[in-house]
């Protein structure tokens, strides 16, 4: 089946999920970002202010790695998509430089996000600091505990990061008091998302932004690999990179953590503004989330994996905390490449199915690593005595 990632109808949704579900308040705020993006995606100006940022500040384009060790070992032909070179270590300054610009061009002063893993937050304070905005980041107690270097590095950039007690006192929550804060600050303020989740246009602008991972990728390949593999937690990396195979007969695989698989153990509901699959308890309550990465540990995935998983064009599976650990220390024992523990996942699922019917010998594989491991080092310590 030839699918293409085209943008949602009218109403912001990829077949039945997806949407706009917020406060009346916020429903101006979504239909002026949706406005603004449509007319800054459509002028050639901003896309090519955008572009030069890319290859001057964030340093696009970034390598395409022959993983030739394991490669050999494995009885394939790895490629690494080298996110984790690309400026403050991971994928997310793509999405953060547009929306960065965006809010700019709207003529709003202060960003504020979400993060995890931290590394959405770090995004988000370069970006600020490079445009003269301000920032305020949301992020989990329990994650600013296990990311310590990342809180002191948006510190370092001027943002101000509110720690975020509720809940499971991770990114879930985080995101919750991101939305609550844009509420009462709308005018001079854009809420700045780091994954293709939340309310109609996030979806789509976020996985636009994020397209040029799977557009690099592709022209950089001699020939369209047989798999296209990544993580996904909310899954802006593996929207963008799917992004740029999904008109080809390329296999697209979508790795979630065992504790967080959305797509593999969800049912659809309602979660930061938007429909798609959720961890729910028997209640229909929204369940915690468990991953050893903590930009993983996410009860929702964007609603445009949920579609494209229903229509079967990307399979999404799930690998363990354990596995990503083995994954970690093979990559760099191997490849002299320390990932984070986010793309550990996908270089998991690569190692367990080589070999296998899911990845016979001999199959191409391009593998995604969104970001690099300096921020998971206390945990990889920890999790490898």
């Amino acid at each position: 089946m030839t699918v293409a990632m085209h943008p949602p109808g009218a109403d912001g949704r990829f077949g039945s999920y997806g949407g706009r579900y917020v406060p009346e308040s916020l429903i101006p705020a979504c239909l002026a970002l949706e406005h603004a993006f449509r007319q800054a995606w459509a002028d050639p100006a901003f896309r090519a202010e955008l572009d030069g940022h890319r290859r001057t500040y964030a340093g696009r384009p970034t390598a395409l790695t022959a993983a030739r060790n394991l490669s050999a070992e494995l009885g394939i032909t790895l490629l690494l998509k080298r996110e984790d070179l690309a400026h403050t270590g991971s994928h997310k300054i793509n999405n953060v430089l547009g929306q960065a610009l965006l809010a700019r061009r709207m003529g709003k002063t202060r960003l504020i996000a979400e993060t995890g893993a931290g590394q959405h937050g770090v995004a988000t304070a370069t970006a600020a600091a490079l445009f003269g905005l301000r920032a305020t980041v949301y992020m989990g107690e329990r994650d600013i505990e296990r990311q310590a270097l990342n809180v002191f590095r948006m510190n370092l950039l001027g943002a101000e990061v509110v720690p975020v007690t509720s809940g499971s006192r991770t990114l879930k929550d985080a995101t919750n008091e991101a939305m609550r804060a844009w509420v009462s600050a709308v005018d001079d303020t854009h809420f700045c998302l780091g994954s293709v989740a939340g309310p109609h246009p996030y979806p789509w602008m976020v996985r636009e932004f994020q397209r040029v991972i799977g557009e690099e990728a592709r022209a950089q390949c001699a020939a369209v690999p047989d798999v296209v593999v990544a993580c996904v937690g909310g899954g802006s990396n593996a929207a963008g990179t799917f992004a740029g195979f999904v008109d080809t007969a390329a296999r697209l695989i979508g790795v979630e953590a065992a504790g967080g698989a959305a797509v593999s153990a969800g049912e659809p509901g309602v979660l930061h503004g938007s429909r798609s699959l959720v961890l729910q308890d028997r209640y229909g309550q929204v369940a915690e989330a468990h991953s050893i990465a903590a930009g993983l540990d996410y009860p929702g995935v964007g609603p445009e994996h949920a579609h494209l998983s229903g229509l079967g064009r990307a399979r999404y599976v799930t690998v363990t905390d354990d596995e990503v650990l083995v994954a970690v220390r093979r990559l760099a024992e191997r490849e002299g490449i320390i990932c984070a523990l986010e793309s550990a996942h996908a270089v998991a699922w690569v190692l367990r199915a080589a070999g296998t019917p899911e990845l016979p010998t001999g199959s191409t594989v391009l593998l995604t690593l969104s970001g690099r491991g300096d921020k998971d080092m206390h945990q990889i310590m920890e999790g490898l005595r």
